[in-house]
């Protein structure tokens, strides 16, 4: 009787706290009506300026929304009511252009980002990357698969490090890193009792840490086509530069090794994790992706592992002759150039297109699949995508709204004034300014080709080429590490889609972790920012190691931490 009581007293005091939020939510929304009514814009459509252009005030759609999603556990409400906020202060109060401008808006609004090429291209990606998870799990390969790992992987540990392992060696692309180590490694860490948190994590460290310093990868081409063209610094020669001075990527990998085979989780992520240890991989209530787990549970147990091995070696392969082929190779680019010139979204169609094909002909003549069972994988890869492509999509149009509202200028404008004075604390201010913008956007890639210019016009000259490139590193990481802090980053968002676990379990699990690199990163940053300023001698030869250092003695230091808690729980419970 007691336990149904607190059972209802939980529930009462959780509607009344969604209520609350409710009302919280309206009168936020009220009051951005009334202040952008008190503060009107320019009304002639061809200089039309939101009051709150270019202004701090630009921050509060993505902050909104991140902080609702954390509250209420719900990310697609969370990013739907960050786009009104964004919409409203665009539209200075007029609830009809803000309307049309969250649904149509060019290069903003939700209709119009679906009709983006390249945004809808990824969408087709991902959905292209569900139905080969399918087709794989259909034809029996995933647990043919597991089958063999379970002969050779036998303990937890064993697990994650496969699962590290296989996210180091698929650095093409952190979209196709995501799904597919995903797709691999779940069901084995299921088999070891890996909580679906601590999977998405490592799935995520493993993802964009490993693109920033892998130099054929889309992350590489990114960087390197955001380096201005008229400032005489090529582009490619100098991410290969900024790769030992990626003190977040390089941290990160350090601390997933560590902690996987210490065994040690800090935050929330070690109570998932000991609650997956008894047998709850989720923790909380959500079990997202039930259909697709059912599905998998129901698939064929006479597969072969050549089922699985097959289709994602062509898939990696014709992702790369793919991305190259958009790059100009057959125009006759050589094979750096093509990597950096290429269209990631096309390019990625283009080879998991030419894989689904090539698969097809594969199980058709091993006859591992009928052709009806593989039509029907392919409605099943779209269901199983559905979640984050809308997830991606609002992530999208929020962007779009901070845009709208001038985020990019303002943080353009607070970093330009402040680079002459503070050259030797610019690295750090670089990775601080990248990490808030990538968090508040969740973009990588658009805090690049913001912040990449700024740099290259500070340190432009031969004098300062080597802190250029620890600047540009420190953008680098910075955007990286707010990337992995965001709950509307598309990267963060594939992590949880790959390791089908919770979004928000996803994002508050690895956001301790994250901020741990992040804080000994800052320290590396104005090391190097010092050594870099003082001496032109290679600064990461000595930052690098004392950053490395650093991150051991503070994971050492929480173990011992979190250790003598345990102590201490376990002898008051004695």
């Amino acid at each position: 009787m007691k336990d149904n009581l607190s059972k209802e007293e939980k529930r009462r005091r959780y509607k009344n706290r969604q209520r609350i939020l409710t009302i919280i939510g309206l009168l936020i929304v009220a009051g951005l009506v009334v202040m952008t009514f008190i503060m009107p814009g320019t009304v002639d459509p061809e200089t039309y300026q939101p009051a709150v252009y270019s202004t701090f005030v630009a921050i509060i759609p993505p902050l909104a929304a991140i902080i609702l999603a954390l509250i209420t556990k719900e990310v697609y409400s969370s990013l739907f009511f960050g786009i009104i906020i964004g919409a409203l202060l665009y539209s200075n109060g007029n609830l009809e252009l803000g309307l049309n401008t969250m649904l149509y808006k060019e290069d903003a609004g939700l209709i119009s980002k679906l009709s983006d090429t390249w945004n809808m291209g990824i969408l087709v990606f991902l959905i292209l990357l569900g139905i080969m998870v399918a087709l794989m799990n259909e034809a029996g390969g995933s647990q043919a698969f597991g089958h063999w790992a379970s002969k050779h992987i036998k303990t937890r540990v064993g697990a994650q490090l496969a699962t590290v392992v296989l996210g180091v060696l698929i650095f093409v692309d952190d979209y196709f890193n995501c799904l597919t180590v995903g797709s691999v490694m779940r069901p084995i860490t299921d088999r070891h009792q890996t909580s679906r948190a601590k999977l998405a994590y490592l799935i995520d460290a493993t993802a964009a840490p490993v693109c920033i310093i892998a130099p054929v990868s889309s992350w590489a081409a990114a960087v390197t086509s955001s380096v201005p063209q008229d400032s005489g610094i090529n582009g490619f020669s100098m991410f290969l530069t900024t790769i030992p001075y990626n003190f977040y990527a390089l941290t990160t990998l350090f601390m997933i090794i560590y902690i996987t085979i210490k065994k040690f989780d800090f935050g929330l992520m070690s109570v998932h994790e000991k609650n997956a240890m008894k047998g709850d991989l989720f923790t909380t209530s959500a079990r997202p992706y039930g259909d697709v787990k059912e599905n998998e549970e129901e698939a064929r147990t006479d597969g072969h592992v050549i089922d699985l091995v097959f289709p994602i070696i062509v898939l990696i392969v014709c992702c790369i002759l793919g991305m190259i082929y958009t790059g100009g190779i057959l125009e006759g680019e050589n094979f750096i150039d093509a990597f950096a010139n290429a269209d990631a979204s096309k390019g990625l169609v283009l080879g998991s297109m030419t894989t689904l094909l090539i698969s097809f002909a594969f199980y058709m003549i091993r006859g591992s699949l009928t052709f009806m069972k593989f039509m029907g994988c392919i409605a099943t890869g779209f269901k199983t995508m559905a979640a984050p492509v809308l997830i991606l999509a609002l992530a999208w149009t929020l962007s779009g709204m901070t845009g709208l509202l001038g985020l990019k200028e303002f943080v353009y404008d607070m970093v330009n004034s402040s680079a002459g004075s503070l050259q030797m604390f610019l690295p750090l201010i670089v990775f601080v300014v990248a990490l808030v913008l990538a968090f508040s956007t969740g973009t990588s890639w658009g805090t690049f080709a913001i912040l990449i210019p700024i740099v290259c016009s500070v340190f432009g000259s031969a004098e300062t080429y080597h802190m250029l490139a620890i600047s540009i590193s420190a953008c680098l990481a910075g955007a990286v590490c707010g990337d992995h802090c965001s709950p509307i980053s598309d990267t963060t968002i594939m992590a949880s889609a790959g390791a089908q676990s919770d979004h928000v379990n996803h994002v508050s699990t690895q956001l301790p972790y994250a901020l741990t690199a992040a804080a000994v990163s800052a320290v590396g940053f104005l090391i190097a920012g010092i050594i870099g300023y003082l001496t032109e001698s290679e600064a990461a030869l000595i930052s690098l190691p004392i950053t490395l250092l650093l991150m051991f003695i503070t994971l050492f230091v929480l173990r011992r931490i979190m250790s003598g808690r345990e102590e201490k729980t376990e002898n008051n419970t004695i």
